[in-house]
């Protein structure tokens, strides 16, 4: 992984950067701006996805706009921590779709969920129907944000 990070240069950056931030420019555009041909520029987007540095694009949605404003972080103790029970509980969290993220954490707790809905209702519907179900869990903790300072994907590379 290091070694991919190192093999970007001045171009792979600017690439990224540019499409981290307007994913449907086309290439054309994309190539004047980063100073390069149609043709290099093309051969560079094509190894980055190829490397799996561009993962996909995709639009970027208002999850507030979209009415799920409520947002809690679910702390998940686990009654075993070896390797076949984490891969059931993983396959289970990610056919849940209120689950936005999931982390495996070292520290005091197993796993830190990051669950989007539209109310403390849904959201305890959730929980009691889904999270609590998940496979090999002991426990959760449950903390509501009051409001998101920030919470930007990826925009720039250094």
């Amino acid at each position: 992984m290091q070694s991919e990070i190192a093999d970007l240069d001045g171009f792979d950056r600017a690439i990224l950067a540019t499409l981290a931030s307007e994913a449907r420019i086309s290439v054309t555009e994309l190539a004047r701006r980063i100073g390069l041909s149609k043709s290099p520029t093309q051969a560079r987007l094509k190894r980055l996805e190829e490397n799996g540095i561009i993962r996909g694009y995709r639009a970027s949605l208002d999850p507030i706009r979209l009415g799920l404003d409520h947002v809690a972080f679910v702390e998940v103790r686990m009654i075993d921590t070896r390797e076949p029970t984490l891969a059931k509980f993983n396959a289970a969290v990610a056919a849940i779709p209120e689950i936005e993220q999931a982390h495996l954490i070292a520290g005091n707790f197993d796993y830190l969920l990051k669950v989007r809905t539209a109310d403390m209702p849904s959201y305890r519907q959730v929980l009691a129907d889904k999270i609590s179900t998940l496979p090999g869990m002991a426990s959760t903790s449950t903390y509501v944000a009051m409001e998101a300072v920030k919470d930007d994907g990826l925009a720039e590379v250094t």
